[in-house]
């Protein structure tokens, strides 16, 4: 029987679902659409829509289709935890928050984890269907956490979310029957995922759900009993939260615990430390953080999965440098950075450390516009989180008797304009 082009499932759970149903339908029913259709009582143009994920199938219709399809309830489960979650976004958007609101958020975040993670009851049909049995050796998931680093890198953030939850569904079923000693392994690549989902979530600007896999990451990395590895997360917690996810000042409080945990100060650390304190105003205090930071820079720093990168104390350089007006010393980091620097969102921000130094030194109008210019020029779906936070330290180094400076609003219209979530 031919087949219609398959529809993307990783473009968004809408299209999730009808990706399963397409599979039910062609592979496991090998019926017509028009006969399924007919069977479950709907407008084949309606049912053509959900299959390609252009339209939101009702519960009601989902019901007839799935008992046409004998599906067993799973694509009713799929469709009743989609609009869940649908109701989830609603609820976060609401303020206030209610205590009946509260309570309902929380059970949906459960849900929302729980689907993430494939494992809402009745889903085991779904997982079977998109997921075959994927086991994988330990040199197959360091190739796999490889090439999710290397998204994360060079592809839209909001591109690597399907992919991510695939791979987490896979490692999950596998650590169900590893050994101990896989077991070991399989926490390490938990772990790595788990960071890289959390800075994924960061750059979608969904700071909660970002928080909870961070707080996953770490819990992997003590079980595998990697220092080193918790070492390195707990650092990326501390430097990704400074993108609007906590306050400076709580990022300066998870790096004194980060710092008990490795036994005294640490370059990555103090990278974040450089820029938290910057961000509070005391210049003084970072330019010294990142003077020790220059001086330990030829520190080998051990690093398993490859996350960290020769660029990263210069770009901390160069956004203190840039903070507090240091034009020719943020040039010339910036300069190392560029020349380094493999990720967008480096090489992006780094641009717009540039026009943060030039408003730090009196220049509001050409540097709100420089800054304008950066992001306007990037596509959309590259202008993430990090980088729209970037912009807003521009913002917020304007003086307030300026904040009505043409060049000031053309930022703030930019960054307005910017999608909040990709």
């Amino acid at each position: 029987m031919p087949t219609a082009e398959r529809v993307d499932p990783s473009e968004s759970l809408w299209h999730l679902l009808g990706a399963v149903i397409r599979r039910f339908r062609e592979d496991a029913r090998r019926i017509s659409l028009r006969e399924a259709a007919k069977r479950s009582f709907i407008d084949p143009a309606h049912l053509s829509k959900w299959e390609r994920g252009l339209a939101r199938p009702d519960a009601q219709s989902i019901t007839h289709l799935d008992r046409a399809l004998s599906a067993e309830g799973c694509q009713v489960e799929l469709q009743r935890a989609i609009a869940d979650l649908d109701h989830l976004r609603t609820l976060e958007n609401r303020t206030p928050v209610s205590g009946e609101d509260a309570t309902e958020r929380r059970r949906l975040f459960k849900l929302a984890a729980d689907l993430t993670l494939g494992l809402v009851s009745g889903s085991e049909p779904i997982r079977q269907l998109i997921i075959p049995d994927d086991f994988r050796s330990t040199e197959e998931w360091e190739i796999t956490c490889a090439d999710h680093l290397h998204a994360l890198r060079t592809r839209p953030q909001a591109d690597m979310i399907a992919d991510l939850a695939i791979d987490l569904v896979a490692l999950g079923r596998q650590m169900e029957i590893a050994t101990p000693a896989d077991l070991i392994e399989l926490q390490r690549t938990l772990a790595t995922l788990s960071m890289i989902h959390a800075i994924v979530l960061t750059g979608q600007a969904e700071h909660g759900g970002a928080i909870r896999w961070w707080r996953a990451a770490r819990q992997a990395a003590d079980s595998s009993g990697d220092l080193s590895l918790g070492l390195l997360i707990r650092s990326e917690e501390a430097g990704h939260g400074l993108y609007g996810q906590r306050s400076p000042d709580a990022v300066l409080r998870l790096l004194k615990e980060a710092q008990k945990f490795a036994g005294g100060p640490h370059v990555d650390l103090m990278e974040t430390e450089a820029k938290a304190l910057s961000m509070t105003g005391r210049h003084d205090e970072a330019l010294g953080a990142v003077h020790r930071l220059i001086d330990l820079s030829g520190t080998k720093v051990a690093d398993r999965v490859g996350f960290r990168t020769p660029s990263a104390i210069h770009f901390a350089a160069s956004w203190v440098y840039a903070a507090a007006g240091y034009e020719a010393q943020a040039d010339r980091e910036r300069t190392s950075v560029l020349s380094l620097a493999k990720s967008y969102t480096y090489r992006v921000n780094v641009a717009l450390h540039g026009a943060l130094c030039t408003v730090a030194k009196g220049g509001t109008g050409e540097g709100a516009r420089e800054a304008a210019a950066v992001i306007a020029n990037l596509p959309p779906t590259y202008r993430n989180n990090h980088i729209r936070q970037t912009g807003q330290l521009v913002l917020q180094a304007v003086p307030m008797d300026q904040r009505n400076n043409p060049g000031v609003r053309e930022l703030r219209e930019v960054l307005t304009n910017s999608p909040s979530e990709m």
